[in-house]
């Protein structure tokens, strides 16, 4: 039997935001596969999961195990970091209490395989190294440097962007260092597999692309749709979310509503800036805490994925097609999956175009319904979470008898 350890910067239960999902989805992949899991993860001020609101089931079966930090950002912590060599990304996620939990855990039981959940966990490199034999793997949620590159495009504050460029160049050189202490690097995305060969890593890479309960998103009749509305939906926390949303706002929306006065645009997620949050526009509603995310997808017919920047994979558009609705993205927000454009999915990356598009569902019944079968079908095809797991255990077994 396989020995697993799955260390996380974030508390995986409840599974309310994309990053959370795809570490949830993943432990629950990996027991279903038989694997023999500890999960270690932060448990974080910003996104604090209470221990007791996680399922004595995934509890047990993960033997699972959290730490508390307080890992936010600040003004004199972003100071501070200046006189350091460091990453202000990156260093807030060490501390000695996580260290300790992990130096237990590598004592009382051998690994065959230690999976990090994204490249801030690297920190912790030294100390596994010196307590474990386990392959090291890093699960890319995406280029961490490459979503800041993007980001900073954008940045109209010279100062922010001064600071921003300086973190970024430091967060580069620890993903680069770190990549090459890895055993083997699954990226969610075929896309971040090239970006990693060209920045040079050479040792095996497995693609595998976040997997789903499909049965979890079968919808509830009892449940009506509203017509004429678009959603977005995301973690607004998240820069690359607050930009999409910021630019279909400005860029599009005005074209909408003046063709389909009627229309209505839904923007939710945790986090919603103060900007957000008290908006003003006509047929405009934030929502910031959804209670039933099912509910939500299937009471509104339109989902807008109008993201700019980040690299990896948009979970919301997995949740989105395996739900059955028709979505309209950027070429970047539906980056790393395999779609088939006007056939389960719509691409436009111009204003005029995302807004035509977003128009011609709202209008047309017959197309919005076969891009939503099409989609629902895609979904069971790709992204099956038992499938999509025991593929890379598969590699991993390889990966031990290389």
């Amino acid at each position: 039997m396989l020995k697993l350890l799955q260390l996380c910067n974030k508390a995986p239960f409840p599974a309310n935001d994309g990053s959370s999902i795809a570490i949830y989805n993943m432990a629950k992949g990996l027991i279903d596969n038989k694997v023999k899991l500890h999960l270690l993860t932060i448990n974080t001020k910003k996104h604090f999961k209470p221990d007791s609101g996680v399922p004595v089931a995934f509890k047990t079966a993960s033997n699972y195990a959290s730490v508390y930090k307080n890992t936010n950002t600040s003004v004199w912590g972003a100071f501070l970091n200046l006189f350091s060599s460091q990453s202000y990304f990156v260093s807030r996620f060490y501390f000695i209490e996580f260290e300790s939990a992990l130096v237990k855990l590598l004592h009382d039981h051998v690994f065959d395989v230690i999976q990090l959940e994204g490249v801030f966990m690297a920190v912790y490199i030294p100390i596994i190294k010196k307590h474990s034999q386990a392959k090291l793997v890093l699960r890319a949620h995406n280029v961490e440097h490459f979503i800041w590159d993007r980001h900073i495009l954008h940045e109209k504050n010279t100062f922010k962007k001064m600071y921003l460029q300086l973190q970024n160049k430091r967060l580069k050189q620890f993903e680069l260092s770190a990549m090459a202490k890895f055993d083997a690097i699954v990226p969610i995305t075929k896309v971040d597999a090239e970006v990693f060969r060209q920045l040079g890593y050479h040792k095996p890479i497995f693609t595998c692309i976040m997997g789903v309960d499909v049965a979890a998103y079968q919808l509830n009749k009892s449940v009506n749709e509203k017509a004429k509305t678009i959603f977005y939906f995301g973690s607004m926390d998240w820069l690359p979310n607050q930009e999409a949303v910021t630019w279909f706002l400005n860029n599009c929306w005005p074209l909408i509503h003046k063709q389909l006065p009627e229309a209505k645009f839904v923007i939710a997620g945790r986090g919603m800036p103060h900007n957000l949050l008290h908006l003003n526009k006509p047929n405009v509603l934030v929502i910031e805490n959804v209670s039933d995310g099912k509910a939500f997808f299937q009471q509104h017919q339109v989902m807008v994925v109008p993201v700019l920047s980040g690299s990896g994979l948009r979970i919301k558009i997995i949740e989105g097609m395996a739900y059955g609705k028709a979505i309209v993205s950027t070429s970047i927000g539906a980056e790393g999956i395999n779609y088939t454009h006007q056939k389960n999915i719509l691409i436009a990356n111009e204003p005029i175009d995302f807004a035509n598009q977003v128009i011609a569902l709202l209008e047309g019944d017959d197309k919005r319904k076969a891009i939503e079968k099409n989609a629902a079908e895609f979904s069971q095809q790709e992204f099956d979470n038992l499938n999509v797991v025991d593929s890379l255990v598969k590699f991993y077994k390889r990966l031990l008898h290389a």
